[in-house]
């Protein structure tokens, strides 16, 4: 067989996750966290699921850290499977914990039916689901709200995306907020943001993605993590950066769609694409 540097480098990969899958599953202890001025501005993030937070979360996490925000995460399903559902929002309760969010929920065992499907067929029932979403925004008047794209190919992430829209919707027409759409299931077309993530802040996500135990022990995906965002840092480099430019010396970094919610509509207030550095405070995107 052949031999280059790059089989060993190929080696060392497959070494390096074979031995991150003996490593234990949440029970850390709280990663440091900034503290919060009383009457931070609040970020809202719509979790589809128990562990969203944890995947998709990282421009969340940098606004939290870095632009001292009170970033709370929403609890808007808790899964389909009726018997894991208290479970998982006790694991996501342990992960917030972990990252230092807040976590508020939506429903005893987390809002059901949220899909296109249910959107369409079920008007009464959403309606409801909707009006549980408006509530939350009156409460909080978020500054920022993140939640998934209308493509992210999972019926209840793109349920999510109506889902928030609507409650939007039902805001007075004064209300605004900047928006962040997230991806995980099904890449954007079109992000115009790419966050860099640094490595303490990945690893922070991943920790706190295994206190979600009963759904890691099932499937492995947190060690997929790093992977997936050095890959965000290839499609970045062209879907953000522009086609044919340079790709910037990132390792890790999370794509989003950023807008504004003004007069009822969502509305892009920048053309092109930017990038955010580990090194640039994240509130330099809400000024």
């Amino acid at each position: 067989m052949r031999s280059t540097p790059y089989h060993n480098f190929v080696a060392q990969l497959s070494q390096t996750l074979d031995q991150a899958k003996t490593l234990p599953l949440g029970g850390f202890p709280p990663a440091l966290r900034p503290a919060i001025p009383p009457g931070a501005p609040k970020a809202l993030f719509f979790s589809p699921h128990p562990d969203d937070e944890c995947i998709s979360g990282g421009l969340a996490v940098r606004l939290h850290r870095e632009a001292k925000m009170n970033v709370i995460n929403v609890a808007v399903t808790q899964g389909s499977k009726k018997d894991r559902q208290a479970e998982r929002y006790r694991e996501l309760q342990a992960a917030c914990d972990y990252l230092g969010l807040g976590l508020v929920p939506t429903a005893p065992s987390g809002l059901e039916k949220i899909n296109p499907k249910a959107r369409a067929q079920d008007p009464a029932h959403w309606e409801k689901a909707v009006g549980v979403i408006h509530g939350i925004l009156v409460e909080h008047q978020p500054r920022v709200i993140l939640f998934p794209h209308e493509r992210d190919w999972n019926s209840t992430h793109i349920g999510v995306y109506y889902l928030v829209t609507d409650a939007l919707k039902k805001m007075p027409a004064s209300f605004e907020c900047f928006t962040v759409e997230t991806e995980f299931w099904g890449a954007m077309d079109d992000p115009n943001l790419m966050v860099e993530m640094s490595e303490n802040d990945l690893a922070d996500m991943i920790a706190a993605l295994t206190f979600h135990v009963g759904e890691v022990n099932r499937n492995p995906y947190h060690l997929s993590l790093p992977a997936w965002m050095m890959d965000n840092v290839r499609r970045g480099g062209e879907l953000v950066g522009g086609q044919g430019g340079a790709a910037p010396d990132y390792k890790f970094a999370a794509l989003c769609r950023l807008r504004k919610w003004s007069q009822g509509q969502l509305v892009r207030f920048y053309e092109g694409g930017k990038q955010l550095p580990a090194n640039v405070n994240p509130a330099t995107l809400l000024a």
